[in-house]
């Protein structure tokens, strides 16, 4: 039995743009499916496992997506995790294999990140203005303080032999920084067990390639600049893996000259302050990349590399400074950008 739990909030993301491969024509044997899922779109480049049509395919896609939110959804009100949600505390409750495939990765992203990862951080980012009831003004030290015991990953409690669940306090989990990574890999592995072995998986922003793209080459992404008056991007070339981004720098208030950031630091109970405005991870589980782009957006600059290069994770930074933006990577990174190859 091992404790678990987090979920910081999913910041706003740097855009992935698909460059040249999205662009260019499609050669016949490629099929482009697209959609809404989880509240966000979705876009899929793949060749053609089979005799499947462009219609029968995004039809057994659609369905796999709509029963997966019913398992991780907060949004519908007799989902699984809704139902956990509403579970009283110190019960045990019996877990699909998807839901606690899911937390148990976030339980480890957290312990890696040191609580920076945390998905029972939602009543803090409600508190200040960034859930569903958007609001602006900073809270008071008293209204902090009482909410932050209403969280904590390590109040979480999974049976790794029986795969159930206990809270040890009534805590709401949601799994909004992690869940579209999880989608992306669970349709990328479906695609693969149908016989595609070429394809582009996003969701949100998150993505995961493998084998060719329609030019016959690497898949190529450009990460977007922070900087809206700067139309550049950054290239680079992935073979099998996945992509996810954290930004912070659209979603804010200021009050009396403070910017206070949508990122909360689930430790502190508080809008993280560095300069830290976009992370890129690269893994070869989305899921992964997607629960450490947050909880590096919550660690900040200095210790996202210094845990970056003690783990070999390929990470892209982008940081606030006072000329602009500048940029940094983590060793394992070089090789995928583009300019280096």
């Amino acid at each position: 039995m091992a404790k678990i739990i987090y979920r910081p909030i999913k910041a706003a993301l740097v855009l992935l743009l698909c460059l040249l491969s999205a662009c260019s024509p499609t050669p016949p044997e490629f099929l482009q499916l697209s959609g809404m899922t989880m509240g966000t779109t979705y876009h899929i480049t793949l060749r053609n496992p089979g005799e499947w049509t462009e219609q029968s395919l995004k039809a057994a896609l659609d369905d796999r997506l709509v029963a997966f939110s019913q398992i991780a959804s907060t949004y519908i009100p007799d989902s699984e995790l809704s139902q956990i949600n509403t579970m009283p505390a110190d019960e045990w409750h019996q877990l699909t294999p998807t839901l606690f495939d899911i937390l148990v990765l976030a339980a480890e992203v957290s312990w890696l990140s040191n609580g920076a990862f945390d998905v029972t951080v939602g009543p803090l980012v409600d508190l200040w203005g960034f859930g569903p009831d958007k609001h602006d003004g900073r809270p008071d030290e008293g209204a902090i303080k009482k909410t932050l015991e209403d969280v904590g990953f390590d109040r979480i409690e999974l049976d790794l032999a029986e795969h159930k669940i206990k809270k040890t306090a009534p805590l709401r989990i949601d799994l909004s920084a992690i869940a579209k990574g999880y989608g992306v890999d669970a349709v990328a592995l479906w695609l693969e067990s149908l016989g595609s072995a070429d394809y582009l998986v996003e969701i949100g922003g998150e993505m995961r390639v493998a084998g060719l793209s329609p030019r016959g080459d690497s898949w190529r992404i450009g990460l977007e600049s922070p900087d809206l008056e700067v139309n550049k991007t950054t290239p680079i070339l992935l073979g099998n893996i996945g992509v996810a981004t954290s930004g912070d720098y659209r979603n804010y208030f200021e009050e009396n000259g403070v910017r206070y950031s949508h990122t909360i630091d689930p430790r502190t109970g508080r809008p993280i302050t560095h300069n830290l405005v976009s992370v890129t991870v690269l893994d070869p589980s989305c899921a992964f990349a997607d629960a450490m782009a947050t909880a590096f957006l919550v660690l900040g600059g200095e210790k996202t590399m210094q845990l970056a290069e003690q783990l070999a994770i390929p990470v892209y930074l982008v940081e606030k400074t006072a000329d602009g933006f500048s940029s940094r990577y983590s060793l394992s990174f070089g090789p995928y950008l583009e300019e280096e190859n």
